[in-house]
């Protein structure tokens, strides 16, 4: 799909069963198999910019909030054209920069939005400022609390899960967007629940592998995401394909 068009109004949800959420992953799965090797440099190339901001003084994280959410988000890409049997581009990473800016300012304010929980959490917890560059890597941040802080993320992330799906693949402009995506969240909260309890599972998963693991963490998240949505804003006819 163009993510430079627009339209005015995004798909209506549907409600599916918590079940749902483990095809998602299953469907990630499937995906990634298909490019291993560029879903793992995608990934790599994400997560190596996002610590190279994080160096920058003063700045450096707030610019990674906004910069590495845009990236990320052409991981969502590239799972819709390898689910369209197209190639997985490493142009992909760049792609959602070319979006209208009213998609790209509704993926960088979501994004805020869970950062922004991350903070509160990080800082009534330990009195940790995530603001400050290597505040995740402190020795202050043991494994366990920067699970908790993730934790309280994916809890806030889950209501505007769906926000880059509607800008990008749907045109909606960023009112509508949220309010689509809280819509899907309200009647799929347990499969969205058990959705964010394994890539919660899977980044613990990779930050005991020393970020290793993220390479592969990071694609399979992006994958079941674009199949949860799929699956939630499924037409008939996509959805009679990918029922089980």
């Amino acid at each position: 799909m163009d993510p430079a068009s627009e339209l005015e109004e995004p798909s209506h949800p549907r409600s599916v069963p918590a079940a749902r959420a483990f095809a998602w992953f299953s469907e990630a799965m499937t995906l990634f198999k298909r490019a291993p090797g560029r879903w793992t440099l995608l990934a790599a190339l994400t997560i190596c910019l996002e610590l190279l901001l994080q160096l920058v003084p003063s700045v450096g994280v707030a610019l990674s909030k906004v910069l590495i959410p845009v990236v990320a988000s052409g991981l969502l890409l590239g799972a819709e054209a390898i689910d369209r049997g197209k190639p997985l581009d490493l142009r992909y990473a760049l792609a959602v920069f070319g979006a209208p800016t009213t998609a790209i300012a509704a993926i960088v304010s979501s994004e805020l939005l869970v950062f922004f929980s991350e903070w509160i959490a990080g800082y009534s917890l330990a009195g940790i400022n995530l603001l400050q560059s290597g505040a995740e890597g402190s020795d202050e941040m043991s494994l366990g609390l920067l699970l908790q802080i993730l934790t309280v993320g994916m809890l806030v992330s889950l209501p505007v899960a769906f926000v880059p799906f509607a800008v990008l693949f749907e045109g909606a402009s960023f009112g509508p967007a949220f309010a689509v995506s809280w819509r899907a969240f309200f009647i799929n909260q347990g499969a969205l629940l058990v959705y964010g309890v394994v890539s919660l599972a899977l980044i613990g998963v990779g930050m005991l592998t020393m970020g290793i693991g993220l390479i592969v963490a990071v694609p399979l998240i992006a994958g079941a995401s674009y199949a949860a949505w799929k699956d939630i804003f499924a037409t008939d006819e996509v959805a009679g394909a990918s029922a089980p």
